[in-house]
């Protein structure tokens, strides 16, 4: 992106740079909740009017590939390690 971004763009980027450090941390739990951040700042942007028409189709395929990554990302199916 440009040096000339819009504000709901660089409220988007803050939220997938948190997305990265806590799934670099393994935080799965708070990466999922930053997911759902975004899904919904991502809307808000877009029916506000938030976003410059070049930004949309940039952040709508990051909000794709984040929930591609986060599929299935939980610590509800990880299995102890003892068993």
């Amino acid at each position: 992106m440009g040096l000339f971004k819009s504000k709901a763009a660089s409220n988007l980027d803050m939220i997938m740079a948190r997305i990265d450090m806590n799934m670099s941390n393994n935080y799965k739990d708070a990466a999922q909740l930053n997911y759902k951040e975004l899904t919904d700042a991502f809307s808000e942007a877009v029916s506000g009017n938030g976003l410059k028409p070049k930004e949309k189709p940039v952040y709508e395929a990051k909000v794709e590939e984040y929930g591609l990554k986060l599929k299935g990302y939980t610590h509800k199916d990880q299995q102890p390690y003892w068993h």
